[in-house]
Parts: C-alpha cells; structure tokens; sequence
C-alpha cells in the first residue's frame, strides 16, 4: 500500500476543507476503500477519518425515519423502529456481508461500495471504471455475475449494495454536504447509468460528504420484503436480489407496488413496467407472471448470466406470492 496522510477532524467543517484537496478520499468503516488500496486498484494521498462527526443514529420523525450516514449496518438493522416500520431496510441490512463487516461497515460507505466485477478487482486487468477507454473485457469474458440490464457497451459490472436497492424500492432521499453547501439527492436519482462514463458511479461532487438518509413511512397496510439469493449463505454478494414493498386493496387487488432488484444491473434497478403490471389487479399468478415478464423485457443476457433472466423471475415470484399468503 503507497503511504498516504490522516487525518480526524472533529467537525464537518473542517473534513470538508480537507477533502477539497485532490487526492483526498472520506473513510469511515473502511471496509471496502482500504481493501481497494491493498489492491492496488486505488489510491489517496489522504485519508480524512469521519467517524467523529455527529453523524450516526437512527430517529423516527412525522415523516418516516432518518438514518444518519455513520451508522453500522447491525445498528440500523436492530433497531427496534427499522424492524417493525421497514422490515425490507432490516432483511437488506442483514444479507449484506459478514457480522463483523456489518458492525463495522457505515450506511453511507456501504452505498458508495464499488463493484465486485473480478476485471475491476484486478489491477493488471483493463477495465473502464478504473481506466476510462481501456476497455470491458467482463462483455466478453467472464460474465456470470454481470448486469442483464441497464450496461452499456462500456460496462457490464452490477452494483453490489443490498442497503441501496431496499432504499430504492422505499424512495429514501441522500443529503449530502459540500462546500457550497448541502443538497437532497432521491435515490432514483443518486446512482449513474454506466453509458459513456462507467468511472462515474453517483451523483456526488469531490469531496461531497453524505450526511443522513431520509426513508419515508411505509403506508397503513403495506408490507414491505427482501429476498437475496446468492452462491454462499456467509458473505455472499447477491446473483439477483429483490426488494418490494405492496400495499393490498380491500378487494384484493394491488393499491400500491414498488419494486427495486439487485446482481442485474450496474444500479439499483426500479422497474415501473413491473410495478404498473400489478397495479388494479389481483395478486395472483397471472399478475405474478407478467409483472416477471414486463421487469425482464429488454434484458440483454451474456454468455455466462442468461439464467439471471429466469432467476430474477423466480426471486420476484417468490416475494410476492409471500405477500399473497400472507393477505390469504
């Protein structure tokens, strides 16, 4: 690892000064940064150590719950609120990683994680997020954990938050602090498609700090579920993942879907053809198989993932014949 500066500062105000610097880079956790500087796949001159700033904890307020950026993914996922008004935010939490990563990781650092594309991974390997134009060899090479939907021919890697796909399918809102000051980013709005420009992955300026996040109430009614699937049970990053929050009309029929996947695309990716093909109609398995369909129909499968076309059907299915049973 190449040496680099640290430094802790106690207020927000002065961490923003330092990250102003080029080369600069915010660490809390430091689970995943400080394995990529291992890596070789990147590097900072220096290291500004956020974990002083009074920016953790969980508080319930009119409008739903704000969860501060600081926070580690095991706090959230017990705290007693998270688990009985978000059930999906505490599954989601509770999929991701290792019990010893999860008490370490923070809620901010686990959405700006990088991809785990083996190609990006791999500093001797040509990849466009590390070095723009040098290629994607995953579109050709090993693909298996790749995106089916929303690449590009510049980049094919998915992302690998579950916390960020539970926040998309909820509609939680980013704040953020910069030196011209602080800003609200909706999460459908947070991540960047790869397109032309793969190295950019989020919205965020240099030196941009993520400060809180604001998850709105789930309706009188709804229920909210995630469900991963993956190779391995213990820290294992998700083949497709499903997030859904469904609030049932008295007759039966679905008031309300949305919908938000992970392992298929290079963002957390919300599919509103999926959610209007629920919307007015019985839950049940005409509904259930188009809904699968409408969220698969401009999926563009590689060599080694075309069975994530079938799979993120299943996992989909699977989550919302739950909700059915459970209004039965």
């Amino acid at each position: 690892m190449d040496d680099f500066a640290y430094s802790r500062p106690g207020r927000a105000e002065t961490a923003l000064r330092l990250a102003a610097r080029p080369g600069t880079r915010f660490i809390a956790g430091g689970t995943d940064v400080l394995n990529l500087m291992r890596d070789g796949v990147e590097r900072a001159d220096h290291l500004v150590d956020i974990n002083a700033l009074p920016l953790d904890g969980v508080r319930e307020t009119p409008a739903g719950i704000a969860l501060g950026a600081l926070s580690r993914m095991s706090d959230v996922a017990a705290h007693p609120a998270v688990r009985r008004r978000l059930p999906v935010l505490a599954q989601a939490l509770l999929g991701g990683a290792s019990p010893q990563v999860r008490n370490m990781a923070s809620l901010g650092g686990n959405l700006l994680q990088r991809t785990r594309c083996w190609y990006f991974r791999d500093a001797s390997m040509p990849c466009n997020k590390r070095s723009p134009g040098s290629g994607c060899p995953a579109i050709e090479g090993r693909n298996r954990w790749h995106a089916i939907l929303g690449g590009s021919e510049h980049c094919i890697a998915v992302h690998p938050s579950d916390l960020a796909v539970a926040l998309t399918a909820l509609e939680a809102t980013v704040h953020t602090l910069h030196a011209e000051g602080p800003r609200r980013v909706p999460m459908a709005g947070f991540y960047l498609p790869p397109g032309d420009t793969p190295d950019r992955e989020t919205v965020l300026r240099p030196g941009e700090l993520i400060t809180r996040i604001d998850v709105p109430g789930t309706p009188p009614a709804a229920g909210s579920r995630y469900l991963k699937v993956r190779d391995r049970a213990a820290f294992g990053f998700a083949v497709v993942s499903v997030a859904a929050l469904v609030r049932l009309a008295a007759d039966g029929e679905v008031a309300q879907a949305s919908l938000a996947f992970g392992g298929v695309a290079p963002l957390p990716w919300r599919s509103p053809a999926a959610e209007q093909a629920l919307i007015g109609r019985p839950l049940g398995p005409a509904s259930i198989r188009a809904a699968g369909l409408a969220l698969v129909r401009e999926a563009r499968p590689r060599a080694d993932n075309a069975f994530k076309v079938e799979l993120v059907q299943r996992a989909l299915a699977e989550v919302l014949e739950q909700f059915a049973r459970g209004a039965g």
